[in-house]
């Protein structure tokens, strides 16, 4: 599946309004659906899906001067189209800056790639069941013993 890169442009996303735009010229293979408490608000919706870039494969074309960003008490930043308002990337409070997560839904391009995670399943909307065989992590999911998001 070389990384979710199957076609040569780079893949294009934007926001609601299409101020703000961006190039990823490969996704990483890990996404997943986050059912924090946050994210449901954020996104208003039961979960949020969110994907990843390295810092080096993902660029902002235009209008990055409308991307703001909200810090949240738990040390979180998201960050959002102050136009439209649409969902565009997440920071963890420990992030280092290596990858730029963000909102699979602002992608303007099909993928290949698909959600491998159910996060924070333990604060999951009370309304919604998760009806699927990916993994579910009550928080955060682990990796090689850190967390990872």
């Amino acid at each position: 599946m070389n990384g979710g890169n199957t076609k040569s442009s780079p893949y294009t996303g934007g926001c609601l309004c299409g101020s703000i735009q961006y190039e990823i010229d490969k996704i990483e293979p890990r996404m997943g659906h986050c059912h924090c408490s946050m994210c449901r608000k954020f996104h208003g919706a039961a979960f949020a899906t969110l994907g990843e870039a390295k810092v080096e494969n993902f660029r902002w074309t235009q209008g990055e001067a409308l991307l703001t960003h909200y810090k949240a008490s738990n040390g979180t930043v998201r960050g959002f189209c102050k136009e439209c308002g649409s969902s565009m990337t997440f920071a963890a409070s420990e992030d280092a800056g290596e990858l730029v997560e963000f909102s699979l839904g602002t992608l303007n391009c099909e993928i290949d790639l698909r959600p491998d995670a159910h996060i924070y399943v333990g604060s999951k909307a009370s309304w919604f069941e998760v009806s699927d065989d990916l993994p579910q992590y009550e928080e955060r999911r682990y990796r090689e013993g850190r967390a990872v998001e």
